[in-house]
């Protein structure tokens, strides 16, 4: 059976690649892939007790722009976030913020129980987490993220107005990576998911930031 990946496997969050994998991404034959990690072109690890090479994604994208091959290959290249609130406006301004900027592919969900189905599915790189939702508390949520070692990488930013200091304290122990209060400032909220994602900061008037008809430099007050 081929380690190829089919043409239309989306690969932005996939973090090691087998030889076959990366001959298919940079087309080349495998063969020239093996000679390039054995010669120390191209490096990696071995899987514990056998022969077979691994590739970080990291060494893969140095390997492919120091050949010149294009990196299109792994992905959009598009943030995954996950926007969990259960409030109708919230979400329209998530989308409106982040469905526009080129940078993020943006799912929502309204319930801890959806929040769960999706993060399974999604595989979301970052999760906005409102802290009271109606099945389910954040710090709930949190645990149950931390709890699974394949959600390892995946960020927390838990957004809410009505708690107090030692429930963010606790949200923070369970798991959430930051914590905004409402109301809180567009630009603060895009600064803190740039932080998380390790995103270069960009310009908020900018074409890729434009999102007409929301409070793009407001305040969210819901």
């Amino acid at each position: 059976m081929s380690n190829e990946p089919a043409p239309s496997e989306d690969l932005s969050g996939k973090r090691v690649f087998t030889t076959g994998e990366a001959a298919a991404i940079c087309k080349v034959s495998q063969q020239t892939i093996i000679r390039c990690f054995d010669s120390g072109r191209l490096t990696g690890f071995r899987v514990p007790g056998s022969k077979f090479r691994r590739i970080p994604r990291e060494e893969l994208v140095r390997f492919m722009r120091a050949n010149n091959i294009p990196v299109e290959a792994l992905g959009n290249g598009r943030k995954r976030v996950l926007a969990v609130d259960d409030d109708p406006r919230i979400i329209e301004l998530y989308m409106d913020l982040l469905g526009r900027d080129g940078r993020f592919e943006v799912k929502t969900a309204g319930t801890g129980y959806d929040a769960g189905l999706l993060t399974e599915a999604f595989r979301p790189q970052l999760i906005i987490l409102d802290y009271m939702l109606p099945d389910i508390n954040g710090n709930i949520v949190c645990q149950r993220i931390r709890e699974n070692a394949a959600y390892a990488d995946t960020k927390v930013l838990c957004v809410s107005g009505v708690v107090n200091q030692a429930e963010i304290d606790g949200l923070i122990s369970a798991g959430a990576n930051a914590f905004l209060k409402k109301p809180f400032d567009v630009p603060v909220f895009m600064a803190k998911l740039e932080e998380l994602l390790e995103l270069e900061s960009e310009e908020r008037g900018s074409p890729n930031h434009k999102t007409q008809g929301s409070p793009q430099n407001g305040t969210v007050t819901h």
